[in-house]
């Protein structure tokens, strides 16, 4: 493949990503709470036709800036009201930040490592997995990794003043302001930490007093500040929480999502495995010689040792950057590291591609251990994976028997591909040659993805309210209301295209729940929904189980309509089918769903 010419290598990566995330994209409903979240802000867009104030459940939304929610909207648009559509721009995104990562890794150590590094991030299973999510990540995971990709450009193209550098750094500045209008000035923070951190340590810092820095900010404000102003202009308040609130206080708070310092460790080792075993041989490390003997060998086209450091630097301060910044805060999820993987995935493909060249001994040390970890890692899978089925069978979990199902054979499934991963790569690194080897490695990874893929369709029957939505929908089409006690079902208003009227609740909705227009959404508790539901309008009520037995006694007459995981549908009328209320008491409950 590194000798095709460098367009069709890139075409290339793009549809072999664009295969991997976009087949069977709209299978699995939306999961709660995410996808239902930026899906019904997107259809709300395209309902109102108002794209300056995101609102969730017709309520003013900003917890994010609005260019996820503008890509989607497009989507919906143009493809269709769907789960495709929803998840479309961050299968589009991905597919994005893959080609930029193989146009990264070749311009740093030749088009060999870059195929290997487009393959080593799209296989890596977190990335994997939110390529087919919708979330904002992996948009701010493209724009931040061509921003970067742009700044190293015009770094290594010239002294930032003029020419090719000061294009390519305003296209930097332009794509961090498309950062920034996807999750927020982190884009900005940690872009410019991590340009400036690799310039010093390079001893370069006087090319900071020589980038064109008024241009810049002109270029990032002209995209940047027009949002910001309307959205303040028709929202007051809006700027002070979202600098205040959704900057400062989320990331100094510890109430939500709140996880530990070494959070990200576990999900990046397990996240990019098994591509993540050649990391610290990119970094050179474990290398039993000369460091700079090692680099002098790898250096391309003439180019020396000391630039191929540099190299090495500017991924591993990317790197540290965004584990560091993002492992600060106690509350974090694991897609938020995912702006930090391209690099690991360029140092992976370096280092698996070193190995390739190594003396025979060093290389077979290489092998044994990658196929022993693999093979423990797998075994350990495998033995989890039967331990829980036989947990499950004889009690276990409160869940339904199809995911406790699916949670067993995946776990097993995934300790096989490993194992035979494993040992396939020592096998072919003996016998075939280290290219077979490299091939193998990439094998494994498209396996596990494939593992993936099915487990997250299978499971998203566990999270999504899909089912639940279509068996009341019929029930609002003759003009029924729908609410929700205590909780807010994300995905329904989408799949149902009505306002899900909020009872005794706001949750993430109360800052704005005030404002014009947002009343209507809310039931301020138990009374007013008694007087709702014995006047003469139709309503539908989703009501967890464990709520349900308190509620008959207030809420009469009901019946009935449906129901999905720990979730009951009920009318104030009668339902059309006597038989769901028995088949709803026989339903397992499902405590995994929302």
């Amino acid at each position: 493949m590194a000798k095709l010419k460098r367009g069709p290598r890139l075409a290339l990566c793009a549809l072999l990503a664009a295969l991997a995330y976009g087949v069977g994209l709209g299978r699995a409903g939306l999961w709660e709470p995410d996808e239902g979240r930026y899906g019904e802000i997107a259809r709300e867009m395209v309902a109102s036709g108002d794209y300056v104030t995101p609102r969730n459940d017709w309520v003013p939304y900003f917890e994010k800036p609005p260019l996820v929610y503008w890509t989607t909207a497009a989507a919906l648009e143009t493809v269709g009201d769907d789960e495709f559509a929803v998840r479309l721009q961050a299968a589009l995104a991905s597919i994005g930040t893959v080609v930029v990562t193989a146009m990264l890794g070749e311009a740093m150590f030749g088009a060999a490592v870059g195929m290997l590094a487009a393959a080593a991030l799209g296989l890596s299973p977190l990335f994997f997995i939110f390529a087919r999510f919708a979330t904002p990540d992996p948009l701010l995971a493209f724009c931040f990794t061509a921003a970067l990709a742009a700044f190293y450009g015009a770094a290594t193209s010239g002294d930032f003043h003029e020419g090719r550098s000061r294009r390519l750094m305003l296209a930097a500045a332009g794509l961090t302001a498309l950062g920034t209008l996807t999750k927020g000035l982190v884009a900005l923070a940690l872009a410019g930490m991590i340009g400036a951190t690799w310039l010093l340590w390079e001893r370069r810092g006087r090319d900071l007093l020589r980038i064109r820095w008024l241009e810049c900010a002109a270029l990032y404000l002209v995209i940047v500040a027009p949002w910001f102003a309307l959205a303040e202009a028709r929202n007051p308040g809006f700027l002070r929480f979202f600098i205040v609130h959704e900057h400062v206080q989320r990331f100094l708070a510890d109430t939500e999502h709140g996880w530990g310092p070494w959070f990200f460790v576990p999900i990046v080792i397990a996240g990019t495995w098994p591509w993540i075993l050649f990391a610290p041989l990119g970094m050179g490390c474990g290398q039993g010689g000369s460091a700079a003997g090692e680099d002098e060998a790898a250096a391309v086209d003439g180019e020396s040792a000391a630039e191929v450091r540099g190299r090495r630097r500017f991924l591993a301060v990317w790197f540290a950057a965004v584990l560091v910044f993002f492992s600060i805060p106690r509350s974090k999820l694991g897609e938020y590291i995912l702006p930090g993987l391209p690099p690991l995935a360029i140092l992976a493909a370096y280092g698996l591609e070193g190995w390739r060249r190594r003396p025979p001994r060093r290389a077979e040390r290489v092998a044994n251990w990658y196929a022993g970890l693999n093979l423990a890692v797998g075994i350990a899978a495998a033995v989890a994976g039967i331990a829980f089925g036989s947990w499950s069978r004889n009690g276990g979990p409160a869940m339904a028997t199809d995911l406790r199902r699916t949670f067993a054979n995946d776990a097993v499934l995934l300790g096989l591909v490993l194992g035979v991963g494993g040992a396939a790569f020592w096998g072919a690194a003996r016998r075939c040659g280290r290219r077979a080897a490299a091939v193998v490695v990439a094998a494994t990874a498209a396996a596990l993805a494939g593992v993936i893929a099915q487990a997250q369709i299978a499971l998203s029957e566990g999270f999504s309210y899909r089912s639940l939505a279509r068996t009341i929908e019929p029930y609002l089409d003759e003009g029924c209301g729908l609410a929700s006690y205590h909780h807010y079902t994300q995905a329904l208003p989408f799949y149902t295209a009505r306002r899900e009227q909020l009872v005794g609740y706001r949750g993430e909705l109360a800052p704005f729940a005030d404002t014009a227009g947002a009343a209507a959404s809310f039931i301020g508790g138990d009374r007013p929904l008694r007087a709702k539901w014995s006047g003469a309008g139709c309503t539908v009520l989703i009501v967890n189980r464990q709520d349900w037995a308190r509620l008959q006694g207030l809420l009469e007459p009901a019946a009935v309509v449906g129901c999905e995981g720990k979730k009951l549908a009920v009318i104030n009328r009668g339902a059309r089918d006597a038989s769901v209320a028995t088949g709803c008491d026989q339903a397992q409950t499902r405590s995994q769903k929302p």
